[in-house]
Parts: structure tokens; sequence; C-alpha cells
């Protein structure tokens, strides 16, 4: 099924500007439509011309590279593969592929069992070289609970994400208050600061819970997949809410209103929903952002579900975004499959 989908959108993105267009092609050559691709927890970043897109599929986590945004999950390596044994030998979950001090990093979720999925933890791999499809080694698992100082009881975590601010490391990740014998657990954001990219080096606070009537699911309460994102001054974190596998998933935000203290809770300021779908798109979640090829767009990149039935059948999709007059994201409505879409911003030059 996976194959027939890919093939079909491949076939709609040949006829759509997939191929850059040559001197004398009209305007409306410039044009993609979403889907981009088949996957969930899409995690693009930019670096110079190129836009790398990491996924996980078939136990292993690849890394594509592509000059052009909407041609980003194509074109891929497998740059490492679980484990036969140990804590991340199955469920490889939501890579993100960060470049810090001089060398890739990619941070991922991965288990030893399941489902239930209750043993998932957070882990972290560096780059051999400067090649992000290249190699990579294995640092192991992070501390992701309560006991910093003897690292006794790690807890349950995923979709861990790392960013700087004001000079220092910080990881947020979605987690549950104690690990249990069931995945219909609710799941919180929580932070903790980094004494460099692969060592937790302080005991997790608890920063956002699903409390609000918007973030209130039918079968399971969770914040997951927060991401970053700064703008003019303002940092906001951006995260997913309501179950993942139902139509109503949606993004939610957290603006940072105390940058002294980002460790505590009361100075971030919750807000939302500020994603979600619609009649013809749902589930729309587990986002990550990025520019357009001259920097002077903002592109947020997402996942959908294809259908509204319960399940995990996504597509990728990725469209501008644009700014609210109080600096916070404006993301608008997700477009509708087949759509045409206009190229990010120095694309496409007709």
């Amino acid at each position: 099924m996976r194959v027939l989908i890919l093939a079909t959108l491949l076939a709609i993105a040949s006829c759509t500007g997939s191929s850059k267009p040559t001197t004398g092609i009209g305007p409306t050559a410039c044009t993609f439509r979403n889907p981009i691709g088949v996957g969930q927890d899409p995690w693009v970043v930019r670096r110079g011309d190129t836009y790398y897109f990491a996924e996980s599929h078939n136990n292993a986590i690849w890394v594509h590279k592509a000059g052009w945004l909407n041609n980003v999950t194509s074109g891929g390596v497998s740059v490492w593969n679980a484990p036969s044994t140990g804590w991340n030998s199955t469920n490889i979950w939501a890579p993100e592929l960060h470049y810090i001090d001089g060398s890739w990093y990619i941070y991922y979720a991965g288990g030893s069992s399941g489902p239930p999925f209750i043993n998932q933890r957070a882990g972290v791999l560096q780059s051999v070289t400067d090649d992000p499809q290249g190699a990579y080694t294995d640092l192991g698992m992070l501390y992701t609970g309560d006991d910093i100082v003897n690292h006794t009881n790690n807890v349950w975590a995923i979709d861990l994400t790392v960013h700087r601010l004001s000079g220092h490391l910080y990881a947020v990740w979605s987690g549950w208050e104690q690990n249990a014998t069931t995945d219909r657990t609710t799941q919180h954001l929580y932070i903790a600061t980094m004494s460099d990219p692969h060592t937790i080096s302080s005991n997790r606070v608890e920063l956002s819970s699903p409390t609000e009537s918007w973030e209130i699911g039918t079968e399971l309460n969770l914040q997951e997949g927060p991401e970053f994102l700064e703008h003019a001054g303002n940092v906001f974190i951006i995260y997913s809410t309501r179950e993942s596998w139902l139509p109503d998933y949606r993004l939610g935000q957290l603006h940072l209103t105390n940058p002294a203290d980002p460790m505590n809770p009361s100075s971030w300021v919750k807000s939302g929903p500020v994603f979600t779908g619609t009649t013809a798109v749902y589930g729309v979640g587990h986002a990550s952002f990025t520019t357009s090829p001259d920097s002077t767009e903002d592109w947020i990149v997402y996942h959908t579900k294809v259908d509204p039935s319960p399940g995990w059948n996504r597509v990728i999709q990725t469209q501008k975004f644009t700014w609210n007059a109080d600096g916070s994201p404006n993301f608008g409505v997700p477009v509708a499959p087949g759509q045409a879409v206009p190229m990010p911003s120095g694309q496409c030059k007709p």
C-alpha cells in the first residue's frame, strides 16, 4: 500500500514542478501539490542550499537530501539500524537531525517491546563526519528521569528535541510522570538543561500538561512532538495534542514570556489550538519548521491522516506560514490535498 501511495504522489509531483522549470516556462509551473510524501513525524532542517529530512521506518533511521523543499522526502539513505537486542531494538520513532557545535546529532525514541509501547526512551546518535547522510555513532540513552545524580529509574520519553537559549542548551520532550503498564497514560511536556548535546544535566521539570478543553481527548490526554520556533525575539514551543491516531490531532503553543528562566513553567503561556484539521485534512500535527531557499519565507512541514478512520496511515504536507501582529505564528488553514501551492520563494525562477 505504501508503494502504491508513493507512486501516486510522485506522479502528481512530476506534473506540478518537482523538476526545476527551464527559462520561459510560465509562473503556473512554479507550483507543487500536497502531500509531498508518505510518512509521519517529519523533521526538516535546512543548511545552506540543502534541505535534510529525517525519518524512521523498517526499524532504521533515514536521512534524505534535496535542493527543493517539496522534494525533501526523496533521495534518502539509511544512516543507522536498530540493534537486534537492547533498550532501542524496536519502535524507532520521530528522529530529529540537529547541527550543534560542529557535529550532526540525531535524537530519537526507541523501545525494547510493544505494543503496548511502555518502554520508550530517548536516544542520541552523533555523526562520524560532517556529512549528515554518513555514519553515526550511537551515544546511548538520554536520562529523562528524576534522579540526575544516580540515573536511577529512567522514565518513559519520546519526541525529544534540543535548542539553545541565551547560550544554554535545553532538551524538551514528551513523557510520563512515572512508568506505567499501559501506554494509555497521560503525556506531559518536560524540560531539562544539557551540559553538551548528548548529556542531560538536570532533573526534568514538568513544563506543561494537557489541561485545556481543546487538549482533552476522547481516549487519551497528551502533549507530544514539541518543537522550538523563534522569530523576532520571541520563543515558542509548538506541540501536538489529542490522539495522534484520530482526526482531531492538532497543534498547541507555549510562548516564553520570561527568557531569563525557561525552566520555570510560569515563564510559558499556553494558547491554542493554533493549527487544526478541516473537513478535507485530518489529524494535522508533529510539525517542524524551515525557511524558503532565499530565507524570506517561513514554512511548516507536518503530517496528516489520509482519512478520518482511527489509525496511523499518514502523509506529509508543507506550506508557508506568516506572523501575527503580536509576534506569534499564524499557520493558517491546512492546504487540501491536490491543491496547487506556490513554490517556496527563491526555489522557482521562471
